[in-house]
């Protein structure tokens, strides 16, 4: 899924507290602009797969949680200075990311990126590429030998196909099924699906261990129960990646 690429591994040291084992009340901080994992609903609320699921684990693992949301370019800084206690915002685990902050186990499967375009012929190998900036599909089309256009939003990627700005845009498969179905035909998915990251998992701080065995914990158990496969495809379809 979305994956953040770590310039400098001066962030390790932190400045937010460790978690306790009385705290009880625990800051999920997310994106809120990347659905259907995360998004804003209309009563102003963060709304998705990941509140969802979110507030499940929290629920399973007796914490309460508060949402809080920051963007994504500074999504990782926020959270070792101690503005929230998780990140839970479609963050693949990637080694550059397991250098500055802990993961719990993942809570999506690996899936799969994609290109979509005005074309199924667009040219993705020489063309221009619009991509998420700081992710590690931007890093991709980096190495890729096609021009790179990074935005700082998921929807500026795609409205730059929209408008002529990028010949495609390169982003996970589950974010962008919507805007081709929605598109009534305008864009399509072109090329071949690319698997990266290792799943999404929540990330934490590294001095939270205590905090991390309690949400393993509890994702181990929605994984066991089928509660997790049944939040993946009422999200993101009946064709998912689920657990085995």
């Amino acid at each position: 899924m979305k994956n953040l690429i770590l310039a400098t591994s001066a962030l390790a040291l932190t400045a937010g507290l460790a978690f306790a084992e009385d705290a009880k009340t625990i800051r999920m901080g997310t994106e809120g602009a990347y659905p259907p994992y995360n998004f804003i609903n209309d009563a102003g609320e963060v709304d998705g797969f990941e509140r969802e699921v979110g507030d499940e684990l929290c629920k399973r693992a007796e914490l309460t949680c508060e949402w809080v949301t920051n963007e994504w370019d500074s999504i990782i800084p926020n959270l070792t200075s101690g503005n929230y206690d998780t990140i839970i915002a479609g963050m693949s685990i990637t080694d550059e990311r397991d250098e500055v902050i802990d993961f719990t186990q993942n809570y999506i499967p690996p899936a799969q990126s994609a290109y979509v375009a005005l074309s199924a012929d667009a040219d993705l190998t020489g063309g221009v590429i619009a991509a998420q900036a700081s992710t590690i599909q931007a890093g991709y089309v980096a190495e890729s030998g096609a021009t790179l256009l990074e935005f700082a939003t998921y929807d500026e990627t795609v409205a730059a196909v929209r408008n002529g700005e990028a010949d495609a845009v390169f982003a996970d498969k589950d974010a962008l099924a919507p805007a081709v179905e929605e598109s009534g035909g305008e864009m399509v998915f072109a090329g071949e699906d690319v698997q990266l990251g290792g799943g999404v998992g929540m990330g934490l701080r590294e001095s939270d261990g205590e905090l991390k065995a309690k949400f393993d914990a509890a994702i181990t158990s929605m994984k066991a129960d089928g509660t997790l496969n049944a939040a993946l495809k009422k999200w993101f379809g009946e064709d998912a990646v689920v657990y085995e």
